[in-house]
């Protein structure tokens, strides 16, 4: 098994886009990237804490890539509209991608993704 943490939006709208992906073992809600350690979410949604709502993804690479799961990312929301996706506003909502590894690193961008 392998890894992906994406942001892209409100997490529980992306949770349920990529549970539905064969491959996807398990899909985990919650904040990412920020400088504070368990922040509420009265702190986040205030932009304080500098995190983004992202997902977990547990996936197995032998059945989905991670490249295939970056194109589900992109597909799926607008990367260029800043701290905001739909209705949702706040730096909570940007799009960001944290890689976990060297491999994940050195993936296309998303322009040649797409």
């Amino acid at each position: 098994m392998e890894i992906a943490i994406l942001a892209n939006g409100c997490f529980w709208c992306t949770e349920a886009v990529f549970q539905r992906l064969k491959g996807v073992q398990s899909v985990v809600s919650g904040y990412t990237g920020g400088h504070i350690k368990n922040p509420a979410y009265r702190e986040v949604c205030r932009g304080i804490t500098g995190h983004a709502e992202g997902i977990k993804i547990e996936f197995d690479p032998t059945v989905i890539s991670y490249q295939q799961l970056l194109e589900v990312f992109f597909m799926t929301h607008d990367p260029t509209t800043l701290n905001r996706q739909g209705n949702d506003v706040g730096t909570q909502y940007r799009s960001e991608i944290f890689y976990t590894n060297p491999e994940q690193k050195r993936v296309p961008s998303w322009s040649s993704l797409l």
